[in-house]
């Protein structure tokens, strides 16, 4: 079952009637962006205060976090909020998720996750690489969230701005491809790099 969504320039749309769960599914840019950027520096400051990890350990498990992020940016973009819908639950499912924001692709606040749906998110991630990376987590998971926050940064530029006359305009112009042209192709936001790795680059 595939459901062609026809983009809308301005507008939004109500997803629940209580009142509660519409006002969760929407928020400023700026909201998500203070917390993770503060959630990312108190964990920098944890693991240099509290570990043994060098600077230069601390600094590469950083860039690693960050480079972790946009694959995991392109993976739930490309098989999460572009799921197949199978079913009736399954499109409905994939249209609150993601296929409003197609739909509405100007409606700014719905241009990042509700904060305690993604706090949540955060914290069961320190939870799950404390076990996998043991100390490493607390530089890892900052650069992370910064490539989160970025992400959600140069979404919302894209958004809301006009392309800037320099070498970040790709940016602009994939997701343009993406949204206007072809849903299937170009997952990538903050970065195409994965998208040149798996071959949806294509326009």
């Amino acid at each position: 079952m595939e459901t062609v969504i026809k983009p809308q320039n301005q507008g939004t749309k109500r997803l629940f009637k209580n009142p509660i769960l519409e006002k969760l599914t929407r928020t400023h840019i700026s909201i998500p962006l203070i917390i993770f950027f503060s959630y990312a520096s108190s964990l920098l400051y944890w693991s240099v205060t509290h570990t043994s990890l060098t600077i230069a350990t601390t600094v590469l498990m950083f860039f690693i976090g960050m480079i972790a992020w946009t694959l995991m940016e392109y993976f739930i973009h490309r098989y999460v909020f572009h799921m197949t819908a199978e079913s009736e639950k399954r499109a409905k499912l994939q249209y609150t998720l993601h296929g409003v924001h197609h739909e509405f692709p100007k409606d700014k606040e719905r241009l990042a996750m509700p904060p305690i749906v993604s706090i949540t998110i955060a914290t069961l991630l320190l939870f799950l690489f404390r076990l996998i990376l043991g100390d490493f987590v607390f530089s890892f998971l900052p650069g992370f969230l910064v490539g989160y926050a970025s992400y959600l940064s140069v979404h919302y530029m894209i958004h809301s701005f006009q392309p800037p006359k320099n070498f970040l305009k790709i940016l602009w112009v994939n997701h343009s491809v993406h949204h206007y042209k072809n849903g299937e192709v170009v997952f990538g936001v903050s970065s195409p790099l994965w998208d040149y790795v798996f071959g949806t680059i294509n326009r």
